[in-house]
């Protein structure tokens, strides 16, 4: 039987320090990088905000939106993913830029936030696979658990309108649109 060699796809850093670099990644079920115009939108959102923030993306991915942040300027990024290889490239990716300010770990996103952290959280992504009932959990134990900052955003990527999530009564809708099929949304934590 003849083996397929996994597709490898291309992101590219949009602004900041490392603006116009290109990364492969290799493409696996479930995973949607985050579109360059999206992204361009959101960190024009978060412009103001972005600089020396700590940054979470618990369910990283091709590790798109926590590059973009390190390269704007954040001043800490932790990305988590189950995926072996996500977690070995994201990890190569960081080495080649030089970047000693994020940690990557193989971890269960949704388990991790089960749990209490060292230190909050400005800024957190919330970018799950769609489709397997992670983000209302993961919002939920976002708040209750202490991982975000008194005024923390929250970026939430979702297959549904923001109206129609049971979120967390003290986040306010900060900013939101829609890219084909797909919401998304920034959210501004009120202590």
């Amino acid at each position: 039987m003849k083996q397929t060699k996994p597709k490898v796809s291309q992101l590219r850093i949009i602004g900041g320090e490392w603006g116009s670099r290109r990364f492969s990644f290799t493409e696996q079920p479930g995973l949607r990088p985050t579109p360059d115009r999206v992204r361009e939108t959101l960190f024009n959102w978060l412009s103001n905000d972005i600089q020396g923030a700590r940054c979470l993306d618990p369910f990283t991915g091709s590790g798109a939106l926590t590059l973009e942040a390190l390269s704007r300027g954040a001043g800490w990024a932790l990305a988590v993913d189950l995926s072996r290889d996500i977690v070995i490239t994201l990890r190569e990716h960081l080495t080649t830029l030089n970047c000693s300010n994020a940690e990557v770990r193989q971890e269960n996103g949704l388990a991790m936030l089960g749990t209490a952290p060292a230190e909050a959280y400005n800024i957190v992504f919330l970018d799950p696979p769609f489709y397997q009932e992670l983000l209302e959990p993961a919002c939920a134990a976002l708040e209750a658990n202490g991982w975000l900052t008194e005024d923390a955003f929250i970026y939430l990527e979702s297959e549904n309108s923001p109206g129609r999530m049971n979120l967390p009564g003290n986040w306010q809708l900060h900013r939101d649109k829609r890219a084909g099929q797909v919401w998304y949304s920034l959210w501004r934590r009120q202590a």
